[in-house]
């Protein structure tokens, strides 16, 4: 018996392995994702081990104020004479946390709010309605109207942009959790009175986790350029910590004489963007069950 369970222990370690593999693979031959990918990498890097190199984002300088790019000051200095580098890493450290912690909080909320609507048909009502109400709004709007009632902090803006996006999660996961829902083992389940959170989280759970990834991958990059819009209307991070969108509005009444204000912080929000919708999308189509059917048809 020991053997026996010896064995299928092996089989299901090599089944794993050999998904594994074959998703590696997949990755790999996928060029857009594997270059979003890269770039985020670097990205995370720099945010990481740049502040090592670049200095202090918030020491003033006046008289080398609006410097033009340098060996000094690669990045040139803004109006104040900051080192527009370090402040464009520190912003990255900002940008990158704001949408981590908003992407796994909206995935836990999403996963919650949307497992139970979908399996309760009056949580279903409830929960569904008031995702509709909070959807019926423009994210940037509720955002601000959240910033406004709570007062800026990096905290609070992570909060504000959760309640946006947890809606738009929630609906994802109900969707495919309304599907799992149907299968026959759901109603085996049922009949044999299992537990509402063995049904939910270690049956449909895993049916909904490869939208709920790609899901967060686009929250992660909707929060980065919601935080840098926030900060540049003046209702997101405070003045003078470093943040992309702080340092957009800094440089928008010099972009003609000072056009490295603008310039550097505008390119990173963009790679950065570019780089996890990239990604985003390599992971939509390698996680979808139709994926090698469509590649052989091509």
């Amino acid at each position: 018996m020991t053997d026996t369970m010896t064995i299928g222990s092996l089989n299901r370690i090599n089944k794993t392995y050999s998904r594994r593999s074959m998703f590696m693979k997949r990755f790999g031959a996928h060029k857009l994702a594997v270059t979003g990918g890269v770039v985020l990498i670097v990205v995370f890097l720099i945010a990481a081990i740049g502040p090592l190199f670049a200095g202090d984002p918030l020491s003033l300088n006046p008289s080398e104020r609006l410097g033009s790019p340098s060996l000094q000051h690669p990045f040139g200095t803004d109006n104040y004479g900051r080192d527009v580098l370090a402040r464009v890493v520190a912003g990255a450290r900002v940008s990158l946390l704001v949408g981590a912690v908003t992407a796994v909080i909206t995935s836990v909320l999403g996963a919650i709010v949307g497992l139970f609507a979908a399996y309760n048909r009056i949580a279903d009502a409830i929960l569904m309605r008031i995702s509709d109400g909070l959807m019926a709004f423009p994210a940037i709007l509720l955002a601000i109207a959240i910033m406004a009632a709570m007062g800026q902090q990096i905290s609070n803006v992570i909060i504000a942009l959760s309640i946006v996006f947890t809606p738009y999660v929630a609906r994802i996961v109900r969707s495919a959790a309304l599907v799992a829902k149907e299968q026959t083992y759901v109603e085996a389940l049922r009949s044999q009175g299992a537990s509402l959170f063995r049904i939910l989280w270690i049956n449909i759970f895993p049916n909904v986790l490869s939208p709920l990834i790609v899901q967060a991958t686009f929250v992660f990059a909707d929060s980065i350029i919601t935080e840098a819009a926030l900060s540049f209307l003046g209702a997101g991070v405070p003045p003078p910590a470093p943040s992309w969108g702080n340092m957009l509005l800094d440089g928008k009444t010099l972009i003609y004489n000072a056009w490295w204000m603008t310039v550097f912080p505008g390119v990173f929000i963009m790679s950065t963007i570019l780089a996890v919708n990239l990604l985003g999308d390599g992971l939509r189509d390698l996680l979808d069950p139709t994926y090698n059917r469509r590649k052989r048809a091509q």
